[in-house]
């Protein structure tokens, strides 16, 4: 009698499929399931509209982490933009702030290369409301600081920046009908410039991202010059004061003023203070207001999160700023500094971390614009 076998059909009662590489990422970003001391790497696309290029594309991956795994050192954050426009505009943006094992070295730096037709709306603070020129360019610039811990918070160190603006055209706005007329500013050539120089930072910071109760303070000076492979020559003095404190168990208030003064030559166009942005000023358009000079300051309050009873995870902020661009001291007058206000939404992102991405809503004289980021303005 032959022996049959009969193959059966097992299961184990209550087996979770596995999850796609999708879900799985979602469900690591979502839950944040990486444990705090871990580095976290996230990428994500944007769709969004900026003032400076209507509707935009871009995908954005962030690196953070602590030195040697150890949340007793400070969060290091690499942030990247890469984007494209439908108004033929293109680039990256690489920022980043890095803090080595006991934050003995802090290396701070941004990497901007886009080609980005600008509207041009004159120098000063007496221009038109509307751009008298359009500003077809390449643009790279290299940011560093290369800081050392003399004393507990405060860094000393080199500081470095390296432009270029190149392929430059001036064209008449694209709803004008006549031939462009106007005398074009120093460096519509296209120049490139390198200033070094020193800079004193006192940072006592743990997350760049999102700050909640810390002093952080940059003082630099920068000297473009011939001998540096550089087409102009003047000097820069820049200060960056920010100030976070907390408000009962989870709110924040923020503040920063900083100031730009040039002296000791001509500045390219593209190189002086401006107004503007995504960062401070929000509102305006990024260079709505240019000159020499620039003093600015802004307060924020921060919801992070709302005590909502159903999610921990939504966040506020309203808002508000003043600033003024001129040449000379003596032109600066209370009637004629601009201001900006507004609100924005949150999402947390990185719970184990606190970062958040933001979504800002502002006004301002001219009208209104939204921004969508990951961290906070400043």
């Amino acid at each position: 009698m032959g022996l049959q076998l009969q193959a059966q059909e097992t299961t184990i009662p209550n087996e979770t499929p596995k999850k796609g590489f999708i879900s799985r990422y979602l469900n690591r970003v979502f839950n944040d399931t990486v444990s705090k001391e871990k580095p976290q790497f996230l990428i994500y696309p944007v769709l969004g509209i900026r003032p400076e290029t209507g509707l935009e594309f871009a995908v954005a991956p962030l690196f953070v982490f602590y030195a040697n795994e150890d949340i007793n050192n400070r969060l290091s954050e690499i942030n990247t933009y890469a984007f494209f426009t439908f108004n033929g505009q293109y680039g990256i943006r690489i920022n980043h702030a890095v803090y080595s094992d006991q934050d003995k070295w802090f290396f701070l730096g941004d990497l901007d290369a886009e080609r980005f037709p600008l509207k041009y709306y004159g120098i000063g603070n007496d221009v038109p409301k509307d751009n008298i020129a359009l500003v077809d360019a390449t643009q790279i610039q290299i940011k560093e600081r290369v800081l050392r811990k003399v004393v507990k918070n405060f860094y000393v160190g080199l500081e470095t920046d390296f432009r270029s603006l190149s392929n430059v055209s001036f064209e008449a706005p694209e709803d004008s009908d006549e031939a462009l007329d106007i005398e074009l500013p120093f460096g519509a050539e296209g120049t490139t410039s390198f200033g070094m120089g020193a800079g004193l930072v006192y940072d006592a910071r743990h997350n760049v991202l999102n700050e909640r109760n810390a002093f952080f303070s940059e003082l630099a000076y920068l000297n473009y010059n011939p001998f540096w492979k550089s087409d102009v020559e003047y000097q820069t003095i820049t200060t960056d004061n920010r100030f976070f404190t907390p408000i009962g168990k989870r709110d924040v208030l923020a503040a920063q003023v900083i100031g730009q003064f040039s002296f000791g030559g001509d500045v390219p166009f593209n190189q002086l203070s401006y107004l503007g942005g995504e960062s401070i000023m929000r509102g305006y358009f990024s260079g709505r207001f240019r000159d020499r000079n620039q003093i600015a300051a802004q307060i924020e309050y921060r919801f992070l999160p709302l005590k909502l009873g159903f999610t921990d995870r939504l966040g506020a902020t309203v808002f508000t700023g003043v600033g003024e661009v001129f040449d000379d001291w003596n032109e600066l007058e209370m009637n004629k500094i601009k201001w900006s206000a507004g609100a924005g939404a949150r999402f947390l992102i990185f719970r184990e971390k606190d970062i958040f991405i933001r979504f800002d809503y502002a006004f301002t004289r001219d009208g209104s614009n939204f921004y969508l980021s990951i961290g906070e303005a400043f």
